[in-house]
């Protein structure tokens, strides 16, 4: 349930981008995300810090997409957020008693400690290679962009309107630029999201070998 309600605003803005391009997309999801921290605050009466920074950042570079028409803003956002999860988790690593995956999870699990450090490396380098992942798919929007603006010379293009504003070369720029903005959205939803339950999966298999250790030994007893 609760995965399903982090992914709330990344949906809203998938279903808002497709109906009414990027800046509106990002305007859903700028209301979305507090809209969503608003509910968790009022039904369990606390708000996590990691909720906190990915409203922070959905306003800021959210706000900075729509004010200054720059999609760069809200594309490098992912990447941003995840590698800050990536230094909380590695933080966690060093400061402290435990490390951030065993103050998450050993409420429900029990393993030894040298699991809990292996499964918080294993959270640091998911988000890093997710960033990367992002900027990707990111990079070749911002490579299509910049061809059709030296080609236009126009910084900002509805890309919506490709067939309405162009024609020849420069539609087939605007086409490609589109294209490759749609591709970043889909996978800022499907590609994302895949990747998450992917690597929960893996770190479920992970974990049962240990957690059926554990009780073994406790049926020995």
């Amino acid at each position: 349930m609760k995965f399903l309600v982090d992914f709330f605003p990344i949906l809203l803005f998938f279903v808002a981008y497709k109906i009414s391009g990027i800046y509106v997309a990002t305007a859903t999801a700028i209301l979305a995300s507090a809209v969503q921290v608003g509910w968790l605050r009022l039904k369990h009466r606390r708000i996590e810090k990691m909720q906190l920074v990915t409203l922070g950042l959905i306003l800021v570079f959210g706000g900075l997409t729509i004010l200054l028409k720059d999609r760069t803003f809200i594309m490098w956002k992912p990447s941003i957020l995840d590698w800050l999860f990536a230094a909380a988790f590695l933080g966690s690593h060093f400061i402290g008693d435990r490390t951030l995956i065993e103050r998450m999870m050993s409420h429900a699990i029990e393993v030894p400690t040298r699991i809990w450090h292996r499964l918080n490396l294993m959270w640091a380098a998911f988000f890093v290679f997710s960033g990367l992942a992002n900027l990707y798919f990111a990079n070749d929007f911002f490579t299509a962009e910049q061809a059709l603006t030296n080609a236009s010379g126009r910084d900002d293009v509805d890309l919506t309107s490709c067939v309405q504003a162009f024609s020849g070369n420069l539609l087939d720029l605007c086409m490609r630029a589109h294209e490759r903005e749609e591709t970043w959205v889909d996978f800022k939803l499907f590609g994302m999201m895949g990747l998450t339950i992917a690597f929960v999966i893996v770190q479920t298999f992970y974990l049962a070998r240990y957690i059926r250790s554990s009780e073994t030994r406790q049926e020995d007893h």
